[in-house]
């Protein structure tokens, strides 16, 4: 392959990338005009968030194509993030549950 065709398939995957974080950040926008649940609101933000973070981290950060080393630390950054909702979840519930967004 040569290195015209490289770049425009790189650039085309780029643009691909871009038009679904811009669709999501709209989705986002449209979901916060939805009266949801308090918990459920909060769960659809953070799909949403994680889709996101997730599509940025393996293209435009370049994870996608790292050596091991390097998923193995973001396995464990993903394992502490859930424990620490684990903490803010299990307090919450301790003092009578989730607050309302309201």
């Amino acid at each position: 392959m040569n290195t015209a065709s490289g770049a425009s398939g790189h650039a085309r995957t780029y643009l691909l990338v871009f038009g679904t974080l811009a669709m999501l950040t709209i989705v986002t926008v449209a979901a916060g005009y939805v009266s949801f649940p308090a918990g459920l609101g909060i769960a659809i933000a953070l799909v949403i968030a994680t889709v996101k973070g997730s599509l940025v981290a393996a293209y435009f950060m370049h994870l996608l194509h790292e050596q091991k080393a390097i998923y193995w630390l973001l396995l464990f950054t993903l394992l502490l993030l859930l424990i620490m909702f684990g903490l803010f979840i299990g307090s919450a519930l301790d003092q009578g549950g989730i607050p309302s967004v309201s």
